[in-house]
């Protein structure tokens, strides 16, 4: 992994501006370069390739980052505050600590995301991809989720100021399986849909009543429905 210096990310982002501008210049390559605390604020790195890139510590605060390739990216303890990250490529980014507080992560591709202890308060995650990312503990308060696929995540002991409910290991897939008491909707698997919808599907796909997956799925429906009833008469 390479270091880049001050004077050599300034020439980079540089070219990388006419680049956009269609005026010459050249699309930011910075994948596997070391650009941890390297100040990045305000920059305009639209479409660049930040692939395996090491920005720990790194100021990317109000930075353009929309459709940019953060693919295996080290983000850990970046200040991502108010940075525009739609549409960006996050698959197996490590974000744990990084401060994304008002930023904008809407259709992002978060999944298998490492964002543990990360603060999203306030972030616009709507319709990012959040399939099997890491939340455990990430401040989430405030944070637009609507229609973010939430299957596999873990929001484990997340700041969150709507009501989701997680359970692992059961049914067909084995995998994580999360509910949304706001929103009505469930992830599982390849499913994302109501509460009835998904008991609908598990009637239809386990109508035997003595099969393991339609008794956990039921029994866990089930659940779900007196949680809602109590939380709407609390």
């Amino acid at each position: 992994m390479r270091k880049v210096s001050s004077e050599e990310l300034k020439d980079i982002i540089s070219k990388h501006k006419k680049w956009l501008l269609d005026d010459g210049g050249e699309r930011a390559n910075l994948s596997y370069a070391n650009l941890s605390n390297a100040d990045l604020s305000n920059a305009n790195l639209r479409y660049a390739n930040l692939n395996y890139a090491n920005l720990n510590d790194a100021d990317l605060r109000y930075a353009d980052l929309r459709y940019a390739n953060l693919n295996d990216a080290n983000l850990s303890y970046a200040n991502l505050s108010n940075a525009d990250l739609s549409y960006a490529d996050l698959n197996d980014a490590n974000l744990r600590y990084a401060n994304l507080r008002s930023a904008d992560l809407s259709n992002a591709d978060l999944s298998y995301a490492d964002l543990n202890d990360a603060n999203l308060s306030n972030a616009d995650l709507s319709y990012a991809d959040l399939n099997d990312a890491n939340l455990r503990y990430a401040n989430l308060n405030n944070a637009n989720l609507n229609d973010a696929d939430l299957r596999s995540a873990n929001l484990r002991s997340a700041n969150l100021d709507t009501k989701y409910i997680s359970i692992t290991r059961i049914g067909s897939t084995k995998r994580m399986t999360t509910y949304s008491f706001s929103e009505d909707k469930i992830w599982c698997g390849c499913f994302t849909g109501t509460l009835k919808e998904f008991k609908d599907k598990v009637l239809k796909d386990y109508p035997d009543k003595g099969n393991t997956h339609h008794i956990e799925y039921t029994e866990f429906i089930k659940y779900l429905k007196k949680l809602r009833k109590a939380y709407k008469e609390g």
